[in-house]
């Protein structure tokens, strides 16, 4: 059985035949995640067996994710912590005329806002979406004002779901993670009042009044720092990798809620000194419900933020890999429909990459079926080996079936060598599923 089919084994979406045609079709957008919508279908019928899918006004979004979730809720309980990292993007869909975009950053575009819940362990290991938004804005009023729901809710929202999930993981300790635009009292409020059954790290945007004269940031750094830690800095945007060095501060402190009362908070702050080169220095303001006495519990805190890096990973894989911004549907519903299918497809290939990294060694045959990995081999023109082989080796070739060099300075493939590689692999290996069921039935080639 593939993965598509593993995964989704138990999605129920009213009729075996929608299950099956959901199925075929994540299976076909996973094997060209690149291409349109009718060249991954490849002929006429999966083509318009594919728009009937996204058009059907009786499969909901959720309903198709749900499986996925449930394999994820089972893949993080092998972990004892699981960061769930939430984040908002745009899709920009500006020139198409689908019902029901709204306004961009930019008021003229049109588009609308993914903001999902990507669950991954401490050692970043891709483990599932676990809850999505997505909405269209409304148009500002002439006050300036837009009409609709609060677009904060959706932090508060996505703690609340994460905590209804917390108690089917007795084993593991859930971690919201989340960017400046969480750093809300409203979602601290709301985990305090549910007995924060989800732990909670937040980059703070807010330097909090705390009395007169006396200010959050100010207050935990006015005495002597707790030490130093150091990292190398990831190659982001044409710049170098290169060393940081930052002190900490760690203070617990509490925060007045604005009624009266207060959330009890660990504030960090990482500070990296002026650079020679004038680069701008590395500042990191935290804030937490975790307690931090150490420094190696301030580090900690601190490598969990920066794996937040990875949600942004995932977008990328989805909008520029899986191209989700170049679907036609012709409404927000039937978009939602292929956004949901298309963050299964990033979530797999971001795992593959993150996976022959961090796992070398881990047999190949848990990824991939028999066919694709000697695909990698034969289409590299290598012999096939005796004994299965590792995922790194397999990955590493299917990067290089995408432009990756797999010289000793490379490093390890990044997920665009992966995704581009991944589709000429799925596209062999169909071939040889063919061929071979041809000779069973007979027939010459």
């Amino acid at each position: 059985m593939n993965w598509v089919a593993t995964e989704f084994k138990s999605m129920n979406l009213g009729d075996p035949r929608r299950k099956q045609r959901a199925i075929h079709l994540i299976e076909s957008l996973s094997a060209k995640p690149t291409a349109s919508i009718p060249q991954a279908c490849g002929d006429w019928a999966d083509t318009i067996g594919a728009y009937r899918f996204f058009g059907n006004e009786e499969v909901q979004w959720e309903d198709i994710l749900a499986p996925h979730i449930e394999n994820s809720v089972a893949r993080m309980a092998a972990h004892e912590h699981v960061l769930c990292i939430q984040d908002t993007t745009e899709l920009n869909f500006n020139g198409q005329k689908a019902k029901g975009l709204g306004p961009l950053s930019y008021e003229a575009q049109r588009g609308m806002y993914l903001h999902p819940t990507y669950a991954i362990s401490t050692s970043r290991e891709p483990l599932g979406v676990l809850d999505a938004w997505m909405w269209a804005r409304q148009p500002r009023q002439s006050d300036g004002s837009r009409p609709g729901v609060s677009e904060s809710l959706r932090w508060i929202e996505g703690y609340e779901r994460l905590a209804e999930m917390a108690p089917q993981l007795p084993n593991t300790r859930l971690v919201y993670v989340a960017d400046r635009e969480a750093d809300i009292m409203a979602l601290m409020v709301r985990a305090r009042d549910l007995g924060e059954p989800v732990d909670w790290l937040l980059r703070s945007k807010h330097n909090r009044v705390l009395g007169e004269d006396d200010k959050l940031w100010s207050r935990v750094t006015a005495g002597d720092s707790q030490g130093e830690i150091r990292f190398t800095l990831a190659s982001r945007q044409g710049s170098r990798p290169r060393e940081v060095v930052q002190q900490v501060w760690a203070q617990a402190l509490e925060l007045p809620d604005g009624h009266g009362g207060f959330v009890q908070a660990t504030c960090i702050v990482a500070r990296e000194e002026p650079l020679a080169n004038g680069e701008k220095p590395i500042e990191w303001r935290l804030l937490t419900n975790l307690p931090v006495e150490t420094l190696e519990q301030a580090a900690r805190m601190i490598d969990w933020y920066r794996a937040r890096w990875e949600i942004e990973m995932f977008f990328h894989v989805l909008k520029n890999g899986c191209r989700i911004e170049a679907l036609q549907l012709g409404s927000v519903s039937k978009i939602e429909r292929a956004v949901v299918l298309y963050m299964v497809v990033a979530w797999r290939i971001a795992r593959l990459m993150r996976l022959g990294r961090s796992c070398p060694q881990l047999d190949a045959q848990l990824m991939f079926e028999p066919d694709e990995w000697k695909a990698a081999y034969i289409l590299n023109k290598q012999e096939l080996p005796k004994e299965p082989p590792t995922l790194n080796e397999v990955v590493r070739l299917i990067a290089r079936l995408g432009g990756f060099l797999a010289r000793k300075r490379d490093g390890e493939p990044g997920v665009k060598t992966i995704w581009l590689g991944m589709q000429r692999i799925l596209d062999f290996a169909a071939g040889i599923r063919f061929c071979r069921e041809l000779q069973a039935q007979g027939s010459c080639v």
